[in-house]
C-alpha cells in the first residue's frame, strides 16, 4: 500500500534559541537492539547536549536486548532477552556500568516467553518484566551487587479480545510503577485491559487487582504518567489512539481518546512508544505501520490532549524514543532503517526539526539515558 505523504508545515520552522541555563555537556545513551542481524547487543554512546552529535563508546553482547532499564544510581543496566517461544522462555540479563562500559553480571529466566518490557521500582530493590507471549509478568529481587534473583512472583493474566489474529490470549506489553511506588500498572494488549495492582516494596508482592477495559480490538501497548502523577496516558497499538485517564491511588478514570494519525490516513497502523516532556506541556507518540511518524500533542491543564503537529520519523519502523535531559533534542530508534534519528525540539511549541544527525547501528529498538 502506498504511504501517505503529509506536508509537515507545522514543524519546519526554525527552532528558538535556548537560554544558557539549559543542561550542557554530554550524556551517555544506552541502546537496546535486536540481534537477528548484525547487532552486537547493548550499545553505549556519548551524546553532546549542545550539538546533538553522538559518538560510539562501547557495546556488550546480549541476545535480543530489545528493552532496557537503568538503575536509579546508574550503576546497573537490565535488559530483557526477547527470545521467542521457539527458543524457549525469555531471559533477563543484569550488567554493571562504569565509565561507559557494561559488564555482564548474570542472566535469569524471565518467567515467560518473549519478554518485551522491563522496569525497576523506585526503591531499586525490585525489577519487573512483561512477558508478551507468556501473557504474564514477573517480579524479581535485585541484589546489592546488581544481580537479579529468581522471580519472587509471577502473575498470569487470562482472557482474550476481539482481534482473532492477535488477541486470542493475554499479551502483557508494559509494566509501570506509579510515582509513589505503591501501585503497578500493566497494559495487556491481548485482553484490551489496563490492570492496576497494589505493590508491596518490602516483599515484592502484588495484590488487589483493578481492571479498566479499553475499546475492544484497540491493543493497549505503552503507558506514561504525567509529571504530577494525576494522569496516565496509553497508546493503543492497533487503533492508533491515545487514551487519557485521570489517576488516583491505583484507580483510572477515562477522560479522552484521541487519534495519533492524521484524519485522512488510511494505511496500516502500529502505534508504539509514548513520552511526556519534563515540563509536562507536550506528549509524543511513535507510530509504525505505514505512517512512520511521530505525533506531537499539547497537554491542557485538565490533562486532555490536542494535536500540535506530525513529524516524519525520517526512517522505517520507529520504536522507542527519548527526550534528552536538557529538553533540546528528541531521539527516535528507527528499527528497520538501522539508525537513530536526532531531532531538535522547540520547547515552546513542542515541534521537531531534523538535525541531520544520525546514530547508525543495526536494529535499534530501545533508548535510555544513563549518568
Amino acid at each position: 500500500m502506498k504511504k501517505l505523504f503529509i506536508p509537515f508545515l507545522a514543524v519546519c520552522f526554525p527552532t528558538l534559541l535556548f537560554s544558557q541555563s539549559d543542561t550542557s555537556g554530554t550524556q551517555k545513551l544506552i541502546i537496546g537492539t535486536y540481534t537477528s542481524g548484525k547487532s552486537e547487543g547493548v550499545y553505549v554512546y556519548n551524546f553532546d547536549l549542545n550539538t546533538g552529535k553522538a559518538g560510539f563508546v562501547s557495546s556488550v553482547f546480549s541476545a535480543d536486548p530489545s528493552y532496557v532499564a537503568v538503575s536509579a544510581d546508574s550503576k546497573f543496566v537490565y535488559a530483557v532477552n526477547e527470545e521467542g517461544a521457539a527458543k524457549g522462555s525469555g531471559k533477563v540479563t543484569a550488567f554493571s556500568y562504569s565509565n561507559g562500559r557494561l559488564t555482564t553480571i548474570n542472566t535469569v529466566a524471565s518467567g515467560g516467553d518473549d519478554p518485551c518490557y522491563i522496569t525497576t521500582d523506585h526503591t531499586g530493590k525490585w525489577l519487573v518484566t512483561g512477558n508478551y507471549s507468556g501473557g504474564n509478568f514477573s517480579v524479581f529481587p535485585l541484589n546489592a551487587d546488581g544481580s537479579v534473583g529468581n522471580a519472587a512472583t509471577t502473575i498470569n493474566h487470562a482472557g482474550s479480545s476481539l482481534n482473532k489474529e492477535r488477541q486470542t490470549k493475554p499479551h502483557v506489553h508494559c509494566t509501570m510503577f506509579s510515582p509513589d511506588n505503591k501501585y503497578l500498572l500493566v497494559a495487556d494488549l491481548g485482553t484490551d485491559k489496563i490492570v492496576s495492582y497494589s505493590f508491596n516494596s518490602k516483599n515484592g508482592s502484588v495484590k488487589n487487582k483493578r481492571e479498566v477495559s479499553v475499546q475492544a480490538g484497540a491493543g493497549p501497548r505503552h503507558l506514561a504518567f504525567s509529571p504530577d502523577g494525576k494522569h496516565v496516558y496509553l497508546t493503543e497499538e492497533m487503533f492508533g489512539n491515545v487514551d487519557v485517564y485521570q489517576y488516583k491511588k491505583g484507580k483510572l478514570k477515562w477522560q479522552q481518546t484521541i487519534s495519533m494519525v492524521p484524519p485522512k490516513f488510511m494505511g496500516r497502523i502500529g502505534a508504539a512508544d509514548i513520552h511526556i516532556s519534563g515540563d509536562g506541556k507536550f506528549l509524543y507518540t511513535s507510530n509504525r505501520g505505514e505512517s512512520d511518524m511521530l505525533t506531537i500533542f499539547s497537554i491542557a491543564g485538565d490533562g486532555k490532549l490536542k494535536v500540535s503537529g506530525y513529524q516524519e520519523a525520517m526512517g522505517i519502523n520507529p520504536r522507542n524514543f527519548v527526550i534528552d535531559p536538557s529538553g533540546k533534542f528528541l531521539l527516535v530508534a528507527n528499527q528497520s532503517s538501522d539508525e537513530v534519528v536526532i531531532f531538535r525540539r522547540d520547547k515552546n511549541t513542542g515541534l521537531l526539526t531534523d538535525t541531520n544527525e544520525r546514530i547508525k547501528l543495526p536494529n535499534p529498538v530501545c533508548l535510555k539515558w544513563i549518568n
